[in-house]
This record gives C-alpha cells, structure tokens and sequence, in this order.
C-alpha cells in the first residue's frame, strides 16, 4: 500500500509541475539568402537531409525566428526579409548546425563564455561566407516551411530549463528516486537522484559563493547524494561512493550519513584504516551511534581476519600443488613470482607460515636471480642461498 501511495503522489507532482514544462516544438526547413540581386544562397536545410528544430522561448540566438514560425500554419512555406539588426548572430547559429550536420559537436572546445565571446576569442567561425557576415552585418532572405508543431509528450530538458523550472523539477525527481528504490530498481532510482543533483548544481552556479541562496541549495544536494551514494552502495560501485562522498565531505565536514557510507564502502573494498578512520568520526558526531559503530568495527574486524585466513589458505594451496608437482628443492625468482616455493621436510605450522610471509619484503629487494629456500627441523632458522650470485 505504501509503495503505490508513493507512485501515486510522485505522479501527481509530476504531473501538476509538467504542464509548465511542456514545450512547443517547431520543426521547419529553411534557406537563408543574401539581399543582393542574384540573391546568393548561404544555407539550405534540405541539402543536409534533415529539418532544422526550435524550441519556442528558448531560442536565445535568433529570437525573431520563433516570431516568423510561429505566424505560420503546418506545411505553408513564406518569405521574410530580416533587418540587420536581428541577423547578427545569425553566423554563429549557422556555424552550429552546419557542425551538427556534419555529425560534430557545436560546443567541442568552445570555452565557458557567451556565443559572441567564442566567437571574438577565435576569430573566425571557420567558413569564409559566414566571417564576412560578422565583419559587415546585413539584411536576410528567410524561406521558411513549417513541417511539425508539438506540445505534449515533451518535457523541457534541463538546458532549457529556467531557474524556477528547476527548483521545481528537484522534488519531482526525489519523490520518483523514492519510488523506485522502493521497487529496488536502484540503477533508474540513483539516474533520478543525480540528475536533481545536477539541476541544483547549475542552479548554485549561479548563485555567489557564501549568500543565503547558495548556502540553503547546497544544503538541498545533501539528501539527494546521500540517496544516490545509497544506491551505489546497493550496486556494490563502493569507488563511486567513495568519490562522492569524499566531495560532499569536503564542503559539509560535519555530515555523519556521508561518514558512515563512506566507511562502509572503504570496508567492502578491504580499506581497513579509512574504514576505521570513517567509523569512528561517525560515533565522535553523534554519540547516539556509537553501539551502532560498535558493532559495524567488530565485523569490520572478523572480515580482515576471514580474509587474512583466505589469503593463507590460498598461498598454502598454491604451496601445496607445486610440492605435489615436483620432489627438488623450489627456486624462488624475486623479479618474476609473486609466491615463493619452499622445501617440504616437515609439517609447516601457523607461526611458521607467518615467518615465511615476513620474508616478502627481503626477497623483494634481494639482487639474485633465484633463491632456494631450506629448512632445518632442529633448527627454527631460515636460511637463504642464492644460486645465481652471492649468498643472502
């Protein structure tokens, strides 16, 4: 019963919110001509193969296209002469869809500035028709055929958004993460918690660093990382959760939940001291979850030692099948094995594995190019013989 009460009411906000972000799509071909006698043609849609499409009340670059189509009716084509002063940037939208037709990304290597900014830095648009329109701004020819006019089924996407447009898609995709994780879908439920994340984001870029409005949206990301780290968690993609948690931590020092996912993805990847580390500045913050500290540390520990004991148990094995293989002596190369073999004269105990393990480092650094390992079974002393150069 929850879980369909939560469906339902994330599908009223969306559905009370999406009325004002549904947008009006044109889809139209149009030629752009000179005003000169042999009316010189600069661009042609249909030479591409493929109809040019706006939004209405978002075309920041041509605003007096929306005006043109939006006068027309589907499948009229009309003629309109623009002055001067509307077809300034008309060379920096050309340059866009020429780039798009030729499958290339519009905005590869532009830098963070406005259209005339890019534009200036450059110098060119890198098509001489159009730089010769920058340097001498002059009257257009727009033929133009409305194709398509669309305004359901289509949601404003977030670079089309305006500032109250985003604040007010936030929620809606938080209550839909919810529902989804209720379903345990948790790849679809971490995509809607991110994406809220990044509206909030674009939104306190916007904003300066330190006013109330700035602060009070980086308080609103904080639940919704946390949601997604959650679903991560639950995907076992524990360096991701690393990776956010690390950034959210960075800027609110004192937010236990990031701490605590934190550790838990430290300890499921074998980080025993960040997990430590992590566990314990959760019980410093809050007292209260300090038996709950308590107990994740002890099974933190019991891990490290079933691991250490798998480990053990592994490099014996691998002892083992090569003592089986073969009755010479073993010979270690320290450059190219990552184990070493040793002589079986006698049942190996615990602590005497151990003595052999703490001999990974000398055997690391020691210049021979191979090494035979003996024992003694009167005496508890290892001695190592180089065969290929000094003895060590």
């Amino acid at each position: 019963v929850d879980q369909i009460a939560t469906c339902i009411l994330a599908l009223c906000l969306w559905f009370c919110s999406s009325t004002d972000l549904l947008v009006t799509d044109l889809v139209f071909h149009f030629q752009t001509l000179l005003d000169n006698f042999e009316r010189t043609v600069i661009d042609d849609s249909r030479l591409t193969g493929r109809p040019a499409e706006i939004f209405v009340g978002k075309m920041f670059k041509m605003e007096v296209w929306e005006t043109l189509l939006t006068s027309m009716r589907i499948g009229e084509v009309a003629e309109f002469w623009c002055d001067a002063i509307h077809t300034g940037l008309y060379p920096i939208v050309s340059k866009g869809m020429r780039l798009i037709a030729q499958g290339k990304d519009p905005l590869e290597g532009q830098r963070h500035m406005c259209g005339m900014g890019n534009l200036f830095h450059y110098h060119s648009t890198g098509f001489p028709e159009l730089d010769e329109l920058m340097k001498t701004p002059q009257p257009l020819i727009f033929i133009m055929e409305l194709l398509q006019v669309s305004t359901s089924g289509k949601i404003l996407e977030s670079w089309m958004m305006e500032k109250d447009e985003k604040l007010q898609m936030v929620p809606v995709l938080h209550m839909q993460g919810n529902a989804l994780v209720k379903q345990r879908q948790f790849r679809e439920a971490a995509s809607k918690y991110k994406e809220a994340v990044l509206l909030l984001k674009t939104v306190q870029s916007r904003e300066m660093p330190g006013d109330i409005d700035y602060i009070n949206l980086g308080r609103m990301i904080v639940p919704l990382e946390l949601n997604y780290c959650q679903c991560m968690l639950e995907l076992e993609e524990y360096y991701e959760v690393i990776e956010h948690t690390n950034e959210l931590l960075e800027k609110h020092k004192d937010c236990v939940k990031g701490y605590y996912k934190r550790a838990k993805a430290h300890a499921a990847v074998w980080n025993e001291r960040e997990a430590r580390r992590d566990f314990n500045m959760v019980a410093h913050l809050d007292v209260t979850l300090a038996s709950l500290v308590s107990r994740e540390l002890k099974a933190l520990s019991e891990r490290m030692k079933e691991k250490y004991w798998e480990e053990k148990e592994k490099y014996w094995n691998m002892l083992e099948k090569q003592n089986r293989n073969s009755s010479a002596p073993y010979l270690l190369s320290p450059t190219s094995a990552s184990f070493f073999i040793i002589r079986r004269d006698f049942n190996f105990c615990h602590s005497f594995t151990l003595v052999v393990f703490s001999l990974f480092p000398l055997l690391s650094i020691a210049n021979t190019s191979s090494t035979l390992i003996t024992l003694s079974p009167t005496q508890p002393v290892l001695s190592l013989y180089s065969t290929g150069g000094s003895t060590g």
